[in-house]
């Protein structure tokens, strides 16, 4: 469940004009914000490496001709241009095609552009995919049989292998014979090649095959999924009579999918199943090529995603043998979200993994036998993210929260522990992204009031150049009578000590009383208090609130990341309740300060929010006047397996954990303005959740605003929906808080 945290978090920039002036600044408006791109920050995306690690590519959108050029990291420097747009027309068409994407093959001879996206669920999608031969200059498509996905070349870069209606193809390139590697997909029955939905949506990949690294086989995951039941939605589409969408989706406690793990070998076009065990109710969320192209790791979870094991199959006989497991009394983390849970050495003799046995989140290096050979990083602060590792100088280079569980900072460490350096020299958050071969990498900054800031740095963190500063969003902002955001922390009743963040008024005075509104997620390891920009439009609407004269604020409560494994993990078998809990301390510490009217304190969120919001407004009754909750979950019994399980268990076991924290057993403590607002699209957090939400409320006599978006999914946007949405939104809150 990633539920759309960037909604919630949210950072702004204050820059205030010399004294001496007397140009009046502007408030802010939902048109600003939603309509027109007037806080639009600038960034740099689209980059890639190239194989000689001194060069990248990237589309050029200043020129009239769009292209995609090849430029120095040095000096920014173009050197070549790889192509132009309006060379791309197919044999044919009369017009050129428009690509959303771009993949070099290996020896960078030939380009693989995609084109006419089309969305499936929140990561996947399908498209028309095209080569380019850069020698020859022809283009070529892929396939003429529909829409393809996840089309991947080989590593020699003589084929394309993809997926279409649940099966894996391959194209030949040398004389475009096309083939199939599976015969038996089938839609909701079988997958082969892709991923499920809660695959896609909790273990975050959707490309299920995976090349060998000698290109002579492909790996891949075969879903059977026909026992799991359906979810339907109407769609209505303007159309008279609306249609039905059904599609499978295990709610805890129900049917998963049978994942078998199979490879294909190219030449004899023999599939190989791969023994994961007798064990049918289980989950594979990661399997990986080592370095030895004829030995695959396997990552297995039992179903209550307490036990972890490390398998390492041979390729050619199918055998398995488990190097390494590893137990929770909680759960395991495997860091879906954050990549690199292991990694394999080139040595193919040693790989890195993420493991919090210390009590923190920290990098171990293993041998193949599963014995640990050194404990990398150690410290009481996490590793998010293991950034990249320089084999050439045994040094990896990871991300942490060492400076504070609200920073991002780089650091480089040799493999066995020693010379640690810091490379980030801001205070605040840091995105690196590097090169190939590790020599330099592009690091995104940014503070809670310093808007994305990209540099050219090399690999011990030297600033080479600048790449974009958003000057021009900065002085914009000058204009606008913004607030600054400010950090705080408080200690709760328990003693436990809690981030939080405040934009107060632009006139705020410590001698008047305002009314507060907090903005929540509080989901499992998901911070919204963080000293990092967003380039959510939302941070905009929480500054218009301020000007307003609401003091907004924002708390991560227990069970947020970056502070260790008790802080993340105790909300285990019981979520909502502690959550709940740090929000009702989060509105009493406030209601306590001079400059809060206490009887005025109100809250929002969005998915996990809206669950959150939905409990403070009932369990936390006495403390909250009104509160909004959008696409909220309103019983854990109606969301994914997957998620749910990993925090609560199963529902047969755990019948209290589910039931004692869902909002709907709440209704009778309402007493506030309460709002709902669901997409009947939702194919996440389905609609289900609002329409019992409802049906409680309404059998408790409880009065209550409802507002749903047709068709809409649980992003709630297209066209003005957004405008529409926060508009609502801003009138509820003008009124009843």
């Amino acid at each position: 469940m990633k539920f759309f945290q960037s909604l919630v978090v949210g950072a702004v920039m204050s820059f205030a004009l010399p004294a001496f002036s007397q140009t009046p600044k502007a408030n802010i408006t939902l048109e600003d914000i939603w309509a027109k791109p007037t806080f639009r920050a600038k960034a740099v995306y689209g980059l890639k490496s190239m194989n000689d690690g001194v060069h990248y590519t990237a589309f050029d959108d200043a020129s009239t001709d769009r292209c995609l050029v090849k430029y120095e990291y040095a000096t920014g420097k173009a050197t070549d241009t790889i192509f132009h747009f309006s060379s791309l027309t197919p044999k044919g068409q009369n017009k050129p095609i428009w690509p959303d994407s771009y993949t070099f093959s290996n020896d960078e001879t030939k380009v693989l552009l995609s084109t006419e996206k089309e969305q499936i669920f929140r990561h996947s999608s399908k498209e028309e995919y095209y080569v380019l031969d850069l020698k020859t200059h022809k283009l070529t498509h892929l396939s003429d049989g529909g829409k393809q996905r996840y089309a991947t070349f080989s590593p020699d870069g003589s084929k394309v292998a993809f997926m279409r209606e649940n099966n894996i193809f391959l194209t030949d390139l040398s004389n475009g014979k096309e083939s199939r590697v599976t015969m038996d997909g089938k839609m909701n029955s079988i997958i082969n090649g892709g991923t499920d939905w809660v695959y896609e949506e909790e273990f975050a990949f959707d490309q299920a095959f995976f090349w060998s690294p000698d290109g002579k086989k492909i790996a891949y995951y075969h879903f059977d999924e026909s026992a799991v039941r359906e979810f339907s939605m109407n769609e209505y589409h303007d159309s008279l009579y609306p249609s039905e969408y059904r599609f499978k989706y295990p709610k805890a406690g129900e049917k998963n999918s049978v994942v078998a793990i199979h490879v294909y070998d190219i030449n004899s076009m023999y599939t190989r199943n791969i023994n994961i065990g007798k064990e049918k109710d289980q989950y594979i969320p990661r399997i990986a090529w080592t370095a030895d192209p004829t030995k695959l790791c396997i990552i297995r979870l039992n179903r209550l995603q307490k036990k972890m094991e490390m398998m390492l199959g041979d390729a050619s006989s199918g055998e398995t043998q488990v190097m390494l497991t590893k137990t929770s009394d909680k759960y395991v983390d495997i860091h879906e979200d954050e990549g690199n849970f292991f990694y394999f050495l080139a040595d193919n003799k040693r790989f890195l993994l993420w493991d919090d046995a210390d009590g923190f989140s920290q990098l171990y290096l293993y041998g193949l036998d599963g014995n640990v050979i050194q404990q990398v990083t150690k410290g009481d602060w996490d590793v998010m993210k293991l950034e990249g590792v320089d084999e050439k100088t045994n040094t990896l280079f990871y991300t942490s929260t060492e400076s504070s569980p609200t920073e991002r900072d780089l650091y480089s460490i040799k493999l066995d522990g020693t010379e640690k350096k810091k490379l980030s020299t801001r205070k605040g958050t840091n995105v690196p992204t590097f090169s190939e071969g590790m020599k330099y990498y592009i690091n995104i900054y940014s503070d809670a009031n310093t808007p994305a800031y990209f540099t050219l740095n090399n690999a011990d963190g030297t600033e080479i150049r600048v790449l974009e500063d958003n000057h021009a969003l900065k002085t914009r902002l000058e204009g606008f009578n913004l607030s600054k955001k400010e950090f705080f922390q408080f200690t709760t009743s328990e003693g436990i000590v809690l981030n939080g963040w405040m934009i107060k008024p632009p006139d705020f005075d410590p001698n008047k009383k305002y009314p507060v509104f907090m903005t929540v997620y509080g989901g499992p390891g998901i911070n919204t208090v963080n000293n990092a920009w967003s380039a959510s439009p939302d941070i905009f609407w929480h500054q218009m609130m301020a000007e307003k004269g609401y003091i907004v604020v924002s708390v991560d409560n227990r069970g947020t990341g970056g502070r260790g494994r008790d802080f993340l993990k105790c909300t285990y078998g019981q979520l909502g309740n502690l959550e709940t809990k740090d929000q009702i301390e989060a509105a009493k510490y406030l209601g306590n300060l001079s400059y809060v009217d206490k009887a005025r304190i109100g809250i929002q969120g969005w998915s996990y929010g809206g669950y959150m919001s939905s409990l403070c407004i009932t369990k936390g009754a006495d403390y909250f006047k009104a509160a909004i909750a959008v696409a909220p979950v309103t019983n854990w019994r109606f969301y994914d397996s997957v998620y749910t399980e990993r925090f609560m268990g199963l529902p047969k076991d755990n019948a209290a954990g589910y039931d004692d924290n869902s909002p709907i057993n709440h209704v009778a403590e309402l007493r506030g303005k309460y709002m709902l607002i669901h997409g009947t699209g939702d194919d996440n957090v389905h609609f289900q959740n609002t329409v019992e939400m409802v049906s409680a409320l309404v059998q408790a006599n409880k009065q209550f605003d409802l507002f749903f978006y047709p068709d809409k999914n649980h992003g709630i946007n297209g066209g003005n929906t957004r405008l529409n949405l926060f508009t609502k939104m801003t009138a509820f809150l003008v009124e009843n808080l």
